[in-house]
């Protein structure tokens, strides 16, 4: 049985859940990873609302659409982040408060608790999201960083996560870190350092997405290949660079995504950089079986144009994994006895 393919509701939360499910079937989905806004999933009434989970899954179950993660990155930015307000335009009301930067950090980790039992309450085991970081903007270490100020930043994220993962073991779900850039893990190294920071907490994993690996430069098969116990979460999303010097580099010079002095930008699956072929087959080694999920992103195309494409991509990519060796008809068998 190969993958299901489904799409992350995130990049069009401006559109109905209703209307993106009856397009996401004619496109060929198999389901939706639905995001915690817009309409597409309300944390606090699927934890306390039976009526509500039950038209969601009715819903979808009208466009024969399935459900296997949601995603609340949003709120989880904010439960380490510096707090500015950047960060009110992307909250809940009731999350962001009167903006007091340690209140906005708890009332995030409580949305992230109550996030674990929607996700139990509505039968998904996987929460996708960010964590935030208090020490990502010390990535470029001038004036100088001592080890002192990193350490504290891990132990931070520790000491705010844990709380939220019992949260999650009592739920029976598992939360998925998108590794990204302004996240407290970011690349091989920081997943690492995240996993003992959290002390290899099973509840505690990764939503594997190549495209914010690639274009740093990172292995984005041995990524799989470290982890492969802990990626709970695919997405599927691809990433252009270019092999040639660049008005800016891979901080991306404050410019706008679709800027052409960019040196790398998001592009729709199959049209970027992304080994994809070599990706399924390290993730069916590592016995993944959960879905593919594609998080579209291309300034270039419409969307609904790649939505679709993307999804016949994905597809024509998975395949079930073997069985058996290709050569085990050839192994040398003892006569039978007479």
């Amino acid at each position: 049985m190969t993958r299901p393919v489904t799409l992350f509701t995130g990049q069009w939360a401006d559109m109905p859940l209703a209307e993106l499910a009856a397009k996401a079937s004619a496109w060929g989905y198999d389901g939706l990873e639905l995001a915690c806004w817009g309409d597409h999933f309300d944390v606090l009434r699927a934890a306390g609302d039976p009526g509500y989970r039950a038209a969601r899954r009715e819903l979808l179950d009208a466009q024969g659409l399935g459900v296997w993660a949601i995603s609340n990155h949003l709120v989880g930015q904010a439960v380490c982040d510096p707090i500015d307000e950047r960060h009110r335009a992307i909250l809940p009301p009731h999350v962001w408060g009167d903006g007091d930067p340690e209140g906005v950090r708890a009332r995030a980790a409580e949305e992230m608790k109550a996030t674990a039992r929607a996700a139990a309450a509505l039968g998904v085991e996987v929460v996708n999201g960010f964590t935030g970081s208090a020490i990502w903007h010390l990535l470029y270490p001038f004036p100088p960083v001592g080890e002192a100020a990193i350490d504290a930043g891990f132990a931070d994220f520790a000491a705010r996560w844990h709380p939220i993962l019992d949260a999650f073991d009592e739920a029976g779900v598992r939360f998925a870190l998108e590794v990204h850039p302004s996240e407290i893990a970011f690349d091989i190294a920081t997943a690492e350092r995240t996993l003992e920071a959290i002390g290899h907490r099973q509840a505690f994993g990764f939503n594997y997405d190549p495209s914010h690996l690639a274009y740093q430069g990172i292995d984005v098969v041995e990524f799989i290949h470290r982890f492969s116990d802990r990626i709970y979460h695919v997405h599927m999303k691809d990433v252009w660079w270019s092999d040639r010097p660049m008005p800016s580099g891979v901080f991306g010079g404050h410019l706008p995504f679709g800027h052409r002095d960019r040196s790398w930008d998001f592009r729709s699956p199959g049209r970027g950089r992304v080994p994809f072929e070599d990706i399924v087959r390290a993730l069916a080694r590592a016995g993944y079986d959960g879905p593919l999920s594609i998080e579209w992103e291309d300034m270039d195309m419409d969307r609904e144009h790649g939505a679709a494409e993307a999804c016949a991509f994905v597809r024509s990519l998975d395949f079930p994994p073997s069985g058996a060796a290709f050569d085990a008809s050839f192994e040398r068998r003892e006569p039978a006895a007479d």
